[in-house]
């Protein structure tokens, strides 16, 4: 698929190839797709003639648009492989994960050097930090500088030859320690498969406008023909654009959709969230705002995408646990002996860095199949002990999403001797009142059986990483901290 882009991009083509919105909603084009073509083969010269060869592995710390885009089309045209730099992983443990994945260049945008330097203390507030970047491998910057950081990475004239084999395409950090960090690493021809299953899902039409910021968007969206708009930051800016831009596909994580029906958005075409749990009230939500379609995309970082489901499918389903929906065509799954779904498929990871090639992606996730159809029953490892009853949360965390609701988690809090207390943390909606949402949860709360929570904590359940998923440990630590101080 980044082949098939590369091949489409023509110097001379002015077709709008990335939007943004200005504060009215209106769109204003960022890049044209001759200007997309310019950069990316510019870059490439400049990456070969630093003596970059195909294998080698540059870090990539820039913000969402061309340049970014074209860096890493260029990386991929010259058959290096991209470490991504996430800011939200802290200065020590990006260190550690850098260490491993040993780039030979560090390309990072004024900003994110920023973070690294002298908007330290202002970035940590947002819960962002970099290492000084120049530890971890020589570093250029990518677009404009500010004082202080590295020299420009320029693109250049020259040649730049094009890379036609297989390989490591991206390597992605996702759990471990700073002694034993761990990283997925996706082969070229993986990429591919999962953005032809991003393609056959989305089915972006040429010319049709497509919003959303992901790679896994912009690429397969793009080869497509159709220009791509990054979502606007403000839910009410996203609003006004959504409705001056009435894009045919949207893709936005569950807390922006949250986010964006809050701020009265009114969406059109087909719409996509992923990357944490989706529940059937909010798709229904994203319908009856306007969307033809609303669906939920099961993926992991090994495995995108996995499985999706439709809003009505979602709000048929009456069993018990989260349907995520039908297997897309190529993924295969299984379930091992102790509950968890197994995964495996041409778009899945080749393996994590250091380690032998998968078979298998464990998804850590606890599931069962009926066909090709995929209902998951929570964490392997979020699970609750209380007394002799195992509670898995994502068995019982759908039910929680009752009309007020926006977000609601199970976590654990130790209650001495082993055993544990389980708490439910619920978001309301903005100007949901309290006593309304307690009154909402009363019949969910009496069917969860031996899984009823002994305390509800209405609260904002803390977010981490850059899709904004639930940190269940932060949750934990403010059930604790709640519960310690005698709040109910």
């Amino acid at each position: 698929m980044l082949g098939e882009l590369l091949a489409s991009l023509r110097d001379d083509d002015e077709r709008p190839a990335i939007l943004t919105s200005g504060h009215t909603g209106r769109a204003v084009v960022r890049a044209r797709r001759g200007e997309l073509s310019r950069l990316t083969r510019g870059y490439a010269a400049a990456l070969h003639a630093r003596g970059l060869a195909p294998g080698d592995t540059v870090g990539v710390a820039v913000r969402p648009g061309p340049r970014s885009l074209a860096v890493v089309l260029a990386a991929y045209r010259l058959g290096l492989r991209v470490a991504v730099l996430d800011p939200t992983a802290g200065p020590d443990v990006l260190l550690a994960r850098l260490g491993v994945a040993a780039p030979r260049l560090v390309l990072a945008d004024a900003a994110a050097q920023a973070v690294a330097g002298w908007a330290a203390p202002l970035a940590r507030r947002a819960q962002l930090a970099l290492p000084d970047l120049a530890a971890l491998a020589p570093a250029a910057t990518i677009g404009p500088r500010l004082p202080g950081s590295a020299p420009a990475l320029a693109p250049a004239t020259g040649p730049a030859p094009v890379y036609d084999g297989d390989g490591d395409a991206v390597v992605i950090f996702t759990s471990g320690t700073t002694s034993s960090p761990r990283a997925v690493v996706h082969t070229r021809a993986g990429l591919a498969a999962g953005m032809r299953a991003v393609t056959e899902l989305v089915r972006p039409v040429p010319g049709e406008a497509v919003l959303g910021g992901t790679f896994f968007v912009l690429v397969p969206s793009l080869a497509a023909g159709a220009p791509v708009a990054l979502p606007a930051r403000r839910p009410r800016t996203l609003a006004r654009q959504a409705a001056r831009l009435r894009p045919q596909a949207t893709y936005l994580t569950p807390p922006q959709l949250r986010a964006a029906l809050a701020a009265g958005t009114r969406f059109t075409g087909r719409v996509y969230s992923g990357s944490a749990p989706v529940s059937a009230g909010l798709l229904a939500a994203v319908r009856r705002a306007g969307a033809r379609e609303a669906w939920g995309v099961y993926a992991l970082t090994e495995v995108f995408p996995a499985a999706a489901v439709e809003a009505a499918d979602k709000a048929a389903f009456d069993g018990t646990g989260d349907l995520v929906g039908d297997l897309l065509p190529g993924v295969r799954a299984t379930v091992d002996p102790g509950g968890q779904l197994l995964l495996a498929g041409p778009n899945a990871a080749d393996r994590y860095l250091g380690e032998p090639p998968l078979t298998r992606v464990c998804t850590g996730d606890v599931g069962r199949l009926d066909g090709r159809r995929v209902v998951l029953g929570g964490r392997c490892k979020d699970m609750i002990l209380r007394g002799a009853e195992n509670i898995y949360p994502g068995l019982y965390e759908p039910a929680l999403h009752v009309p007020g609701v926006a977000l609601a988690v199970l976590v654990g809090v130790p209650a001495g001797d082993g055993d544990e207390r389980v708490v439910a943390l619920v978001q309301p909606e903005p100007g949901v009142a309290e006593a309304a949402v307690r009154a909402a949860l009363r019949d969910p709360l009496t069917r969860m059986g031996a899984a009823r929570p002994d305390d509800v904590l209405l609260t904002d359940v803390p977010l981490a990483g850059r899709s904004r998923k639930p940190d269940r440990a932060a949750a934990a630590r403010l059930a604790t901290a709640h519960l310690t101080g005698g709040h109910r």
